[in-house]
């Protein structure tokens, strides 16, 4: 049978099949393709080159670098931040697409995101880095401390023991558990922040819809756990006995690294957990409760200025 390359040929007027001929030696000769068949020389025949003429003009139609684009979504390429490149598939050429520079940044950025869990933190939290911490003399105790456990995690040997940051309202406590979620999730990390006094109300909405257990079980088994604001939560027989003391128990067996924030040092905690909401006194349950973040924690008290 005859190909159908030759029966379009002896079809088309003069005039186009010329111009044909032109186009197929300007795609050839350029410079990125004639590199391309010289090194493939082996795998190809001239019957394979002339059916690849079109994914050879589709390929020198898009960039083949990256476009500069501001995102993605922007690029001017067939495949939104994608870049082509030419392979050999069974003698055949063809046309395979790779991610480039900036496809590549919101990619990873996406992947650093979908590290850290975040249960209703606000959003300016999360955008600290440890370069961030460096701005402020007053900083400098707490930074040595989360760069040891940073470069022990960058080792492969993740610390059991989380800080305990106290100190006064809007000192930057929960700023730095940001931090240390961001930079976590850069070293491949998971971690989940919870603002306490919310997800216990949110815990208490969970009983009516069978999920309690589900979203107890997700923060508890987190990698990396940070609760911030504890000591902020109304508390009652139900949230000391049955969510932090089965949080910190579960975490503290399985020594897991865990972080809190607090306005109140251990002591005042303690005394904190050892009322409830109806005043009862239960000092002993309280203290049980400390040894348990004493154990799985460092304290460091968080000096400054209002920065809120």
């Amino acid at each position: 049978m005859e190909p159908i390359n030759e029966a379009m040929k002896r079809a088309m007027p003069v005039s186009f099949q010329e111009r044909y001929e032109q186009l197929k030696r300007e795609i050839l000769e350029e410079p990125r393709i004639r590199s391309f068949l010289l090194a493939n020389r082996s795998e190809l025949t001239k019957e394979s080159v002339n059916r690849s003429i079109p994914k050879l003009q589709e390929f020198l139609n898009q960039s083949a670098t990256c476009c500069g684009a501001e995102n993605s979504a922007s690029c001017t390429n067939m495949m939104n931040g994608m870049i082509p490149e030419l392979f050999i598939v069974r003698g055949t050429i063809d046309i395979r697409y790779r991610a480039c520079k900036q496809r590549k940044l919101e990619d990873d950025r996406r992947d650093i995101s979908n590290r850290i869990a975040s249960m209703h933190m606000p959003k300016d939290v999360l955008r600290g880095r440890l370069k961030d911490l460096t701005l402020r003399p007053d900083r400098r105790e707490i930074l040595k401390k989360v760069g040891a456990f940073l470069k022990a995690t960058q080792s492969g040997q993740i610390p059991t023991k989380g800080l305990y940051i106290y100190g006064n309202f809007g000192v930057g406590k929960s700023f730095v558990l940001g931090v240390i979620a961001n930079e976590l999730a850069y070293l491949g990390v998971q971690c989940v922040l919870v603002f306490v006094p919310e997800f216990i109300r949110e815990l208490k909405a969970a009983i009516g819809d069978n999920t309690l257990q589900q979203k107890l079980d997700f923060v508890k088994k987190a990698p990396v756990l940070m609760l911030d604001d504890l000591g902020a939560e109304t508390i009652t027989a139900w949230t000391r006995d049955e969510i932090l003391a089965t949080i910190l128990h579960y975490r503290m067996s399985e020594q897991l690294p865990t972080f809190i924030t607090s306005n109140s040092n251990y002591d005042d905690l303690e005394d904190h957990l050892a009322y409830s909401n109806k005043g009862d006194q239960e000092k002993l349950k309280a203290a049980r409760i400390m040894e348990r973040i004493k154990a799985i924690t460092e304290p460091i008290e968080m000096v400054g200025n209002n920065l809120r």
